[in-house]
């Protein structure tokens, strides 16, 4: 009922026919009893019948040239077994006939801008068409995000609930939105990516023509990953390797519904506003002080105001105020309502060069005053002074609220647009810096070419402690540690002896992957007493794993202090072979610092990724420690990155912990393999590098 209303309603100048193969009238209208005793052209069908009869229905379609489907039946694969069974059926049949099909279990779409709403839930009007794409795997989620879109006076091009996605996908309706030229922001409600080598082209297509994806992606907890698998039959990947991949790739990933419309109403009606300068004007000192923090929190600039902005400020405020960025323009403004008006037209005479934008703190009013003209010409003044101001000026609400039908028309009337409240709105301005910048960077640099696939080596399965996974490593060019790998406390004497320094000794063993958690690992060795200390560890480790054989214990010479790294390469479920860096020791395991990306990564990623680090001072020297030589440390990251991609689906995991730097020196101290499957053949965890603590290095 509600497609037919929606369709009648907001698409008077589409033809509309009804079927039904048991009644003769349905809404009132004659209904024809099949797709094929219709005489007109039909471009899409809406199908809303039994699940056990979507195939029938989808089969009669094509035989009557109807190619564009929707299907609001659910029961497929959310429903698991048989559902997800039958939904193959509907895929299988829909590539063979050359159909486009949404859902099932999904909504359909609204195309705000075309005229067209086969929608299957009630659309409350206005239609406002407008610069924001809005495209969700959900259902119900979607009517009440077109809602809070309207209330929020961001008007849509194109909305669609994608549903079970067995042809078209999220992805698919995003590259659409890309390519349309009524869209300038795309807003994507997702609980999986079902094809993470599309999205990643589509994304970067969408970088390309500057057009943000702002995204919303559930899943981030355990939970939430449940709960996505039971709705949409969908694994969500891991949220880590999710928040680094749609960084990477130019995604604005957002918290909320709330902060994902704020954002893409902000990008959509201010396209290309890049910068973090911002010049603020407010009625309000507590708005003022919320402003400036929320500010700080996004890594946005409050320039002081120049001195000629400061003199002229000073001419019309009252005595008692004391004018600077961001500006309280004092109550006085309920005395002299046009002051808040007169201190922005200052603001902006000046701020060519020194601000990209203004932040003008207003309210809409929410019904018609008893003179109208009055509300009028105060918005006609707001106009007037955006219009005349050197940078652009953004129009803020102190809080976030709808507006009503009479706020949106004035705003509208006079091709205005308000951001959210002070949190959201400075928020969505962060985001689109943030975004402009990594824009930039893309663009301006090639992208790194994927890896030449390596050779597998001979052996390559279940877990590569370090002494395998040293050869590995030395093959591909990779600097590692000095060792030899000795099998009595004669030749780890003769070993120690000929470093000439103090050694760590290490237990070598296929079945041991963690040396220390046996006692397999004694440090600061003299070479004098590295006989002792070699039957000292073997009686250690027999004791601790006496079901093990080793293969010897390797002798390396210690390395000064400098920095430890933890360099790592796993595979991601979804999105393929990811590359991890974190600062080792308590950086990593206490306070989870890491940098992840997807592979493959150039040396000047690397060097992003090593920037991005909470600590990544101690790279440059901090606290006493010398600094390193950053362009060498990715040279050999970058290589580990290639090695781990190269390798391809035959390594799980690739860890070197600690990765060691001095200076312009840089080793390999301890590294690990863990190959796709394990002898037992039960898969390997994709990130082990997170959950073990490395193994000293001195």
């Amino acid at each position: 009922m509600y497609t037919y209303e929606n369709l009648t309603r907001f698409s008077p100048d589409v033809e509309v026919h009804v079927v039904h193969p048991r009644h003769s009238e349905v809404h009132g209208r004659t209904a024809a009893a099949s797709l094929s005793s219709l005489d007109a052209k039909v471009d899409l069908a809406y199908i809303m019948v039994p699940t056990s009869a979507v195939l029938d229905v989808v089969e009669e379609a094509a035989d009557a040239g109807v190619t564009n489907l929707v299907v609001l039946t659910a029961g497929f694969a959310e429903a698991g077994g048989d559902g997800a069974a039958l939904e193959a059926q509907l895929a299988s049949l829909a590539r063979r006939r050359g159909l486009t099909v949404l859902g099932p279990n999904g909504n359909g779409f609204i195309n705000v801008a075309g005229g067209v709403t086969p929608y299957g839930l009630p659309i409350t009007p206005p239609l406002e068409p407008g610069p924001v794409g809005i495209v969700l795997q959900s259902g119900g989620l979607a009517s009440a995000v077109l809602s809070a879109a309207q209330s929020r006076g961001i008007g849509v091009s194109l909305l669609c609930s994608t549903g079970n996605e067995a042809v078209t996908s999220a992805t698919d309706i995003i590259s659409y939105l890309v390519a349309d030229e009524r869209t300038r922001v795309i807003a994507a409600f997702l609980e999986s990516v079902r094809n993470p080598a599309e999205f990643r082209r589509v994304a970067e297509m969408a970088l390309a023509a500057g057009k943000p994806i702002v995204a919303l992606k559930t899943g981030r907890t355990a939970a939430g990953a449940r709960a996505a698998l039971a709705h949409t039959g969908a694994l969500a990947g891991d949220d880590r390797v999710v928040d680094a991949a749609f960084r990477q790739l130019g995604v604005i990933r957002v918290a909320s519904l709330e902060e994902m419309l704020a954002t893409a109403g902000y990008l959509g009606y201010h396209p290309g506003l890049t910068g973090r300068r911002i010049a603020a004007v407010t009625a309000s000192g507590g708005a003022c002080d919320l402003l400036a923090d929320c500010a700080s929190d996004e890594g946005l600039e409050l320039p002081e105001f120049p001195p000629a902005t400061l003199e002229a400020l000073r001419g019309i405020l009252p005595a008692f105020s004391n004018p600077h960025n961001p500006l309280d323009v004092t109550g006085y403004v309920v005395v002299d309502p046009r002051l808040a008006l007169s201190a922005l037209e200052i603001v902006g005479r000046e701020a060519q060069g020194r601000y990209d934008m203004i932040v003008y703190s207003t309210a809409v009013p929410r019904q018609a005053p008893a003179d109208p003209a009055l509300a009028e010409a105060r918005m006609d003044a707001v106009a007037k002074a955006r219009d005349s101001s050197a940078v652009p000026v953004l129009l803020q609400s102190s809080v976030s609220s709808d507006l009503t039908p009479y706020g949106r028309r004035l705003l509208s009337e006079r091709g205005l647009y308000i951001l959210d409240g002070i949190e959201l709105g400075t928020r969505a301005i962060g985001h689109g810096a943030r975004y402009h910048e990594q824009r930039a960077r893309c663009l301006s640099v090639a992208p790194p070419a994927p890896s030449e696939p390596l050779e597998v080596p001979a052996g390559a399965h279940g877990v590569w402690p370090e002494h395998l996974t040293r050869r590995l490593l030395e093959d591909a060019g990779i600097p590692v540690v000095p060792a030899r790998l000795v099998t009595s406390s004669d030749e780890a004497l003769a070993a120690a002896q000929a470093f000439a320094v103090p050694v760590a000794l290490k237990v070598a063993s296929a079945s041991i992957a963690h040396k220390s958690d046996v006692g397999g690992v004694s440090l600061g060795v003299t070479p004098e007493q590295a006989g002792v200390a070699y039957c000292e560890l073997v009686a250690r480790v027999g004791q601790a794993r006496p079901d093990v054989t080793l293969d010897g214990v390797l002798v390396s010479p210690m390395r000064p202090d400098g920095v430890e790294l933890l360099v790592g390469v796993s595979t991601d479920a979804t999105w393929g072979k990811v590359l991890s860096i974190a600062l080792g020791g308590v950086w990593v395991e206490l306070l989870g610092d890491a940098a992840l990306r997807l592979l493959p990564a150039s040396e000047a990623d690397v060097e992003e990724m090593l920037a991005s680090l909470r600590g990544a001072a101690v790279l440059r020297g901090a606290r006493g420690t010398r600094s390193v030589d950053v362009g060498r440390l990715a040279e050999v990251v970058a290589a580990i990155g290639r090695l781990g991609e190269g390798l391809g689906d035959a390594l799980d995991t690739l860890e070197v912990n600690p990765l060691w730097v001095c200076e312009g020196t840089v080793e390999v101290l301890d590294a690990l393999a863990i190959w796709a499957q394990h002898p037992s053949g039960r898969s390997t965890p994709g990130a082990c590098a997170a959950h073990e603590p490395a193994e000293p290095s001195r």
